[in-house]
């Protein structure tokens, strides 16, 4: 889908030498159990924290850490950052294919469109926005375009309300392995739409409040940007791409072929990647059958843990602290002396080379080139990486991840660097709503088990005698 100038063409070669190295390392035999359909109830083994539990099966994305692939759809993250878009990506997840021309078209033109949510924007500049952290903000305002999309609050009937708490658990816990389906007991007309609700009002819960959230999270991301630079937020352009859209909302300036094309591809590399947490958290509160906004909210809400965004602002504080190539070997051997955790560097579920950081480093070197302030530090990078891979790659599996190579990308964008984690966000956004489409298909409420281990046989007593 992209313009093939020669920056792209470049860009593309980069991308393809990063799928033939990274080929050259792997076979084409996937995970068999992970990888075919399941029959429940199944048996796996399960770790705190649910690590290792089989929550659903899904035709969105798949991850194999062993050989460092990543898969939306079928289609090879190399293949897609190389020829999709953003646009073409999304649509693919949230449909279950590419999109044919007039598909494709009608899509953009919806994306475009949603762009503008001036309504949400009026209300949301009445928070002190500059004062909030920016993945607050984002939460806020995501809550806000709810309020603003959709006909949910217009109409709030207590006849309308679930009929009794938790009654779709009920059937969960009938031993010994509970009914085949979810039971669920609301009141008739719980989701019928208000005779007041205009019609470009949604119910939340249907396809087009995904297209709305994908456009909606970017503007209001960009609008946080400009807010908390003390400058009043852009108004979107309707003859730009997504990925260059974003980045003139940001900026003030229609961005490059270079940035716009690498901005593109640092979207499609993060718009999905299994059932890390916060995927995990959107789907547990769409479960509830609670709204796509709610849902996606929840979503931000755990990306902004420091366990699980934040990353790539790290390593650029890390590089700045190294301050040049020549440092690294004494900086390294300090932390490791010191053992410290260096960030950008090994994954949850990656023991092999990263794909994401594959197909981003000759873009931080390309990028690199043309921009002397980055020049050092990417050099700085470099080098970390060649004495990291060194002594942990071919013993620990310890590689550089999506985040060591990122932040420099978006350094070299003039993006704040503590908006690293709602960039995130806005790019996620696709496959958070592609997989709850997806589950709410087949939904059944998420209702794990907890072991107790605390005591059964206490005696109350009464204050006086504590």
């Amino acid at each position: 889908m992209q313009p093939q100038n020669e920056e792209h063409k470049t860009i593309t070669e980069l991308i393809m030498q990063a799928k033939r190295e990274a080929t050259a390392e792997t076979d084409t035999e996937p995970e068999p159990e992970l990888t075919s359909a399941v029959d429940w109830p199944v048996a796996c083994t399960v770790g705190p924290g649910l690590e290792g539990a089989i929550a659903c099966e899904t035709r969105v994305g798949y991850v194999n850490g062993k050989k460092g692939w990543l898969i939306y759809r079928g289609y090879d993250i190399f293949d897609l950052c190389a020829h999709s878009s953003y646009e073409e990506v999304s649509y693919l997840l949230l449909h279950g294919q590419l999109p044919s021309s007039s598909e494709f078209e009608e899509y953009s033109n919806r994306l475009r469109r949603y762009r503008d949510i001036g309504q949400t924007l009026r209300l949301f500049m009445s928070f002190p926005i500059e004062q909030l952290h920016p993945m607050a903000a984002l939460r806020l305002g995501t809550n806000l375009m709810r309020q603003k999309q959709t006909y949910r609050d217009l109409d709030v009937d207590p006849d309308h309300a679930p009929i009794a708490a938790d009654e779709d658990s009920i059937a969960m816990e009938t031993p010994p392995l509970g009914e085949k389906e979810a039971i669920y007991e609301f009141a008739s007309g719980a989701h019928t739409r208000p005779e007041k609700a205009s019609d470009d009002l949604t119910g939340s819960e249907d396809i087009d409040s995904c297209y709305h959230l994908i456009s909606g999270v970017a503007t209001l991301a960009a609008a946080i940007v400009r807010l908390r630079r003390g400058k009043f937020p852009l108004e979107p352009r309707q003859d730009l791409s997504h990925a260059a859209n974003l980045l003139y909302m940001i900026n003030g300036e229609v961005p490059s072929v270079l940035e716009e094309r690498i901005m593109d591809i640092n979207l499609i590399l993060h718009a999905d990647h299994g059932m890390n947490a916060s995927t995990f958290a959107t789907m547990v509160v769409a479960s509830t059958l609670s709204d796509i906004y709610f849902s996606i909210g929840a979503g931000i809400s755990a990306l902004n843990g420091p366990l699980h965004g934040g990353a790539n602002e790290e390593v650029i504080k890390t590089l700045g602290e190294i301050g040049s190539p020549d440092n690294v070997d004494h900086w390294f051997e300090t932390a490791v002396a010191d053992k410290r955790k260096i960030p950008g560097f090994g994954h949850r579920v990656y023991k092999a080379y990263d794909p994401r950081a594959r197909i981003l480093a000759p873009l931080a070197e390309r990028m690199a080139a043309s921009r002397p302030e980055l020049h050092q530090l990417y050099q700085t990078a470099k080098k970390l990486e060649q004495r990291v891979v060194a002594e942990y790659g071919e013993q620990k599996k310890i590689f550089p991840n999506v985040d060591f190579y990122s932040g420099l990308l978006y350094r070299a964008m003039s993006i704040p660097q503590n908006f690293f984690t709602p960039l995130f966000a806005v790019s996620r956004v696709a496959g958070w709503t592609a997989r709850v489409i997806e589950y709410l298909e087949h939904n059944r409420i998420f209702r794990p088990r907890a072991i107790y281990t605390g005591d059964l046989t206490a005696q109350y007593r009464s204050i006086e005698t504590r």
